[in-house]
Parts: structure tokens; C-alpha cells; sequence
């Protein structure tokens, strides 16, 4: 297996929260789902900042196609947790 190339996370986003989860149940009655730092950071570009996934890789300092499997695998993670109930922590 390959190493992990670096990648560039704007951590400002990260750390103003690290847990969201649905009112009125506690977080520890709730399945948490994990995302990563790479994997929020993704979204954040593409999704919010409305970036191409080529712009968005060269931001992050990584292929396109890693950035793509990157955002596909953080939006998987966002989506169940919405649609589950779940709480989603961020890592």
C-alpha cells in the first residue's frame, strides 16, 4: 500500500466544531460517523466554495482523481448521517 501524500487542509473550518448531530437526542445514544479532515475539507471546496474538482485537487495538493474519491467518500459519510439520524464527528 502507498503512503499517504499530504494533503493541504485549510483547518480554520475544522476547528470551530467537531460534533453535529440531530436535536433532542443525546450524542451518546446516536451511531457517530466520522469524517476526516481531508474529507470535510473536500466538500467545504467543492460543494461551498463551488471549485472544480481539478481546482479544488491543486488546492489540496493532490491528483484529481484522489480529490474525487476524497469528496466521494465525504459526501457518503454526509448523506448517511442526514438520511440515518446519525451524528457526524469531524476528525
Amino acid at each position: 500500500m502507498r503512503p499517504k501524500i499530504k494533503r493541504h487542509i485549510c483547518s480554520d473550518h475544522c476547528a470551530k466544531f467537531s460534533l453535529f448531530k440531530p436535536n433532542g437526542v443525546p450524542a451518546s445514544e446516536l451511531v457517530q460517523i466520522k469524517i476526516e479532515s481531508d474529507e470535510f475539507e473536500a466538500v467545504r471546496l467543492a460543494d461551498l466554495e463551488g471549485l472544480s474538482q481539478q481546482d479544488s485537487a491543486q488546492q489540496m495538493r493532490v491528483s484529481r482523481q484522489t480529490f474525487a474519491n476524497i469528496l466521494k467518500s465525504g459526501r457518503k459519510k454526509i448523506t448517511s448521517a442526514l438520511v440515518n439520524g446519525d451524528a457526524l464527528r469531524l476528525g
